[in-house]
């Protein structure tokens, strides 16, 4: 497993080099190839910040969490992303039955109740063209965090949603 490592703010030492590759070194028992780990470190809010990303043949794993000590970040960034795969791990298994060994063949077996993954509504609604400006401001007039929307300046489908930090993002797909 290979992990590139970026720093935002800061140099990270040797130690903590060290310590994230020693960390993120457990995933590599999920996956039978050699995989690329991103890692970005930084600061919010006077606090520490990491986000670690896998992308594995056009699936993405992405973990985020802040706290105050970057070992934490560190040990509950690795924890999420090896939740979420031994859950996608799952959901291989029961897709293809016939084929149990299909793209994870280390993840251990989790005695974790199985999640059911179908949605709980279906909604349909007219998609209306509209700037992005116009997206937002329909958004925040439902009290919504997302809004699907047709640009009426590109005439695709698009999304504008609410970060956490308070500003907003677009989401456009790449045809």
């Amino acid at each position: 497993m290979r992990v590139n490592i970026t720093c935002k703010g800061f140099t990270a030492n040797d130690r903590q080099v060290a310590l994230i590759e020693k960390k993120f070194d457990k995933l590599s028992k999920f996956f039978s190839d050699d995989i690329v780990v991103n890692v970005t470190m930084g600061y919010k809010k006077r606090r520490q910040t990491m986000e670690a990303m896998i992308t594995l043949k056009g699936v993405m794993f992405r973990a985020e969490y802040t706290d105050n000590d970057m070992n934490v970040c560190v040990d509950k960034v690795v924890d999420r992303l090896a939740s979420q795969i031994t859950r996608y791990k799952k959901k291989i298994q029961k897709n293809h039955k016939q084929n149990r060994q299909i793209l994870f063949d280390a993840v251990p077996e989790s005695e974790e109740e199985e999640i059911d993954l179908k949605p709980v509504r279906s909604k349909t609604f007219d998609i209306t063209p509209m700037d992005v400006d116009e997206a937002i401001l329909q958004m925040e007039l439902l009290d919504h965090t997302f809004f699907v929307f047709m640009n009426a300046d590109t005439g695709r489908v698009a999304v504008v949603y609410k970060r956490e930090d308070g500003q907003y993002g677009l989401l456009e797909p790449a045809y």
